[in-house]
């Protein structure tokens, strides 16, 4: 069976609806499928209908024409109605639309309690043209608000330039023996993680209800195994609550169980593996669980953005900034991973895409222009040595720094060209890597394990050994090599990711990008939505 694209698979319900309700049906020829008469014949409505139905319910024009196309396609035939009425996909999608919070999708519901009365007053069997254009039109707004989330010129607003699937019809009515299920049970249709995400979503909202948990008060300056205080009571309840400890003695005294406990709490919030709790880590304890599920929602929203079949290409690199790290994917799984150093604050690492092509050794450093001008020309200004103090030469109007160990870049870049400037390489600062907090860079990305990045992008070509790599960084000169395989690059932004092992890990948005994010998708229903939903006749 053909994979569908989201907007392919608004059109499947509305096919397997068909399908369901009348096995065989007649088109505008007399022609029937299978060369059998169909058991019912499926009842149809005017089409001038459509236009009166959004002029009636504004809140839903935006799918205006998609419902116009579901309907020329089926030659305005109704698709939720069977014999006994609205049917059974109806009433999974009412369940799904009713539940859209699941998604991490906050926003009303427009037409909730006229959509709502359909379902509590199932009994009237004859089709109704607001009822069946009414369903067709919340289909396409859960859909929409699940599966798409904002709009491609939000998020580039939002400098998210990572390309997003595109989105079109397709052949959809070529598969047509296919499982009802999926609407009720659709893993497939999203970004892997964001399924995960989901299901953290739903763990923590169930803490949430029971009243999150409580601030922790510390009155030291630490705490470690075998210490006693009111705070290791707290820190027991903390943990107890968002399930690092499995039982909860609440007692005052820190054990080790407590502490195999703070060390699977640290594990997920990039902390050092030790059992020792400083007031840095109570700050991130006393996180509530409101903002956990913010974040988790913001992180789902961006899971939207993501091609979902991005990590099942035959190789792929992918960078997530806050956790500064880089994984290298092989046939689908995490094959290679290194840590990374990212653009600092005022010189931000881009959210985008672009294919390696180039691994360049011994390279020169050809400085760009903003450092030549704020930091090389007043070097040169207070020091006439200073291009041969740091090993750079002028290069016509511009400067660069002779390969070498000194060099900015280190022993090897790898490039994947884009408007940005930006890509991969070593560097001479290797102490950088032993932070924390690792937001240092121009924008570049800095990688820990350069060598071995190489060796990995390398190994389907046998003439570069790891002996011959060595050789090449180390050589003094600059050698450019062209990889046999264009692998795709992808930089994103990710401060909430379940990996391999089902750890949930927490980053901290080192850009600020949360919020901006979270404001959008967390805005108050406006009063015409209320007044509108408020309407159920």
């Amino acid at each position: 069976m053909k994979k569908l694209t989201a907007l392919s698979y608004y059109f499947l319900i509305a096919t397997l609806l068909l399908v369901a309700s009348c096995k065989k049906f007649t088109d505008q020829t007399g022609v029937t499928d299978l060369d059998e008469v169909p058991e019912e014949v499926i009842p149809s409505f005017d089409s001038t209908l459509v236009a009166t139905f959004f002029q009636k319910h504004p809140l839903l024009d935006k799918y205006q024409d998609e419902v116009r196309s579901l309907y020329r396609k089926h030659h305005y035939n109704y698709v939720w109605y069977d014999k006994n009425g609205v049917n059974e996909f109806g009433s999974l999608l009412h369940n799904k639309i009713i539940n859209i919070e699941d998604e991490g999708v906050l926003t009303a519901i427009p037409y909730r309690q006229k959509l709502d009365s359909i379902y509590e007053n199932p009994a009237q069997k004859e089709p109704n043209v607001t009822t069946e254009l009414l369903n067709s039109s919340m289909y396409f707004f859960y859909v929409d608000k699940v599966y798409q989330g904002l709009d491609s010129a939000k998020t580039k607003e939002m400098e998210w330039f990572l390309p997003r699937d595109k989105q079109t019809y397709g052949q959809y009515l070529d598969s047509l023996i296919v499982n009802p299920g999926l609407i009720k049970n659709n893993d497939k249709g999203l970004f892997a993680q964001y399924y995960l995400l989901k299901k953290v979503l739903k763990d923590y909202r169930k803490i949430e209800k029971k009243g999150g948990w409580d601030t922790i008060v510390m009155d030291s300056k630490s705490l470690n195994v075998g210490d006693s205080a009111v705070a290791i009571t707290q820190l027991r309840n903390r943990l107890f609550a968002s399930g690092e400890l499995a039982t909860n003695s609440k007692s005052a005294v820190y054990d080790d169980e407590l502490g195999q406990a703070v060390l699977k709490f640290k594990k997920a919030n990039r902390n050092s593996a030790s059992t020792i709790i400083l007031p840095s880590h109570v700050k991130v304890l006393n996180i509530s669980v409101t903002e956990r599920i913010k974040t988790l929602v913001v992180n789902m929203e961006r899971c939207r953005w993501i091609p979902k079949d991005i990590t099942n290409a035959k190789e792929v690199i992918a960078v997530n900034i806050p956790a500064y790290e880089l994984t290298y994917f092989k046939n689908g799984k995490p094959a290679f991973k290194s840590n990374v150093v990212v653009g600092k604050t005022l010189n931000k690492t881009v959210i985008f895409s672009a294919p390696m092509r180039y691994i360049v050794f011994s390279p020169y450093w050809n400085v760009p222009y903003s450092i030549l001008k704020n930091e090389i020309k007043p070097g040169i200004a207070r020091d006439p040595n200073y291009l041969a103090k740091h090993n750079m030469e002028w290069n016509g109007n511009s400067v660069r720094q002779k390969p070498g160990s000194r060099n900015s870049l280190g022993l090897v870049k790898f490039l994947f060209p884009n408007s940005n400037s930006i890509y991969l390489h070593d560097t001479p600062s290797k102490y950088l890597f032993s932070r924390r907090d690792r937001a240092f860079s121009h924008g570049c990305i800095r990688v820990e394990k350069p060598k071995e990045l190489a060796e990995v992008l390398l190994q389907d070509e046998p003439k570069w050994t790891a002996e011959k790599i060595g050789e090449a960084m180390h050589g003094g000169k600059e050698v450019w090599h062209t990889l046999k395989n264009k692998i795709p690059v992808y930089i994103g932004y990710f401060t909430a990711w379940v990996d391999t092992e089902g750890n949930l890990q927490f980053y901290e948005d080192v850009y600020e990008r949360d919020q901006p994010l979270a404001n959008l998708l967390f805005e108050k229903k406006s009063e015409k939505l209320e007044a509108e939903n408020s309407d159920s006749k």
